[in-house]
């Protein structure tokens, strides 16, 4: 689980496409560049694109993640994409004491926000391509919010999906509704994080999708690739973290890329090609740690 001591860390993301024919061009998107936060400072990052595309932009989205943008106009079978990152996480715990509000007044105070940052976290109480309201996700959310703080809630919820639910890749895809998820109680770390979103929005609170990576430990699930977890808004401390996947508040294990409503808003690579066919693809992470 996650360390107490700050960490340097070297990551080096590579995926393969490789198609079954020819194609003579595409486009595509990346989040493939850690953010800078309050935890985590980037040292440097680089992408290498192969076959050299015939274009890139780079800027900042909406939600003020490091977006890539390139075509490659040239034909192909094979693209490899390969992301090096350096990063250093700091070990502070995140949003300082908890408050004493339940969710009752985390609630109230998203739903009268007129200005700061309850009224910016106020759009991630939403439905979203991925997220819908249903109340029966919203009465799973409330269940754990009983007597205490609103995070010790969130942390009952986040417990309550990690032991009720059941890892396992085989059984999902990126298009799978939370509803079957919910029903069937299984898949991977995106659906997890897209459960716990779902009911804590049908609940009437803030909650945001955030992609990034997993550093490899004993007990730890989700590291062979992108990972993904949730962000909760507590007005007075800020957003969150919290990792269903593993039941824990992510601190110097988890490197994040980018946050934005949900998987559809930060898919790590993403695009459109002309020709191809059927095409494999391939990712590796590779994580390695050196102690601050």
């Amino acid at each position: 689980m996650d360390d107490t001591s700050a960490r340097a860390l070297r990551i080096r993301h590579r995926t393969r496409y490789l198609y079954a024919e020819r194609v003579s061009q595409s486009r595509h998107r990346s989040f493939l560049t850690p953010r800078t936060t309050p935890r985590q400072q980037l040292a440097s990052s680089a992408v290498a694109i192969e076959p050299p595309p015939d274009g890139s932009t780079s800027f900042l989205d909406y939600f003020g993640n490091p977006v890539t943008l390139f075509a490659v106009d040239s034909p192909h079978q094979t693209l490899v994409i390969e992301a090096r990152s350096a990063v250093t996480l700091g070990a502070e715990p995140p949003g300082g004491a908890p408050a004493s509000d339940g969710a009752d007044a985390v609630r109230r105070a998203l739903t009268g926000a007129e200005s700061g940052d309850d009224l910016q976290a106020l759009e991630f109480c939403f439905r979203s391509p991925h997220i819908p309201l249903e109340d029966r996700l919203g009465a799973y959310a409330r269940e754990a919010f009983g007597a205490g703080s609103f995070r010790s809630g969130v942390a009952r919820l986040m417990r309550r999906i990690h032991d009720e639910f059941e890892y396992d890749p085989a059984v999902t895809t990126v298009s799978t509704p939370v509803s079957t998820v919910f029903e069937h109680k299984r898949g991977v770390c995106q659906d997890f994080a897209h459960v716990m979103i779902a009911c804590l929005r049908s609940a009437g609170l803030a909650a945001r999708y955030v992609s990034g990576y997993l550093v490899p430990a004993p007990g730890v699930v989700g590291a062979q690739a992108s990972h993904a977890w949730v962000s909760v808004y507590e007005p007075g401390a800020g957003w969150i973290d919290f990792d269903p996947t593993n039941d824990v508040t992510p601190s110097t294990g988890h490197v994040t890329l980018a946050w934005g409503r949900d998987y559809s808003d930060v898919t790590p690579f993403s695009g459109v090609v002309t020709g191809g066919g059927e095409h494999d693809v391939s990712v590796d992470v590779e994580i390695d740690v050196e102690r601050g």
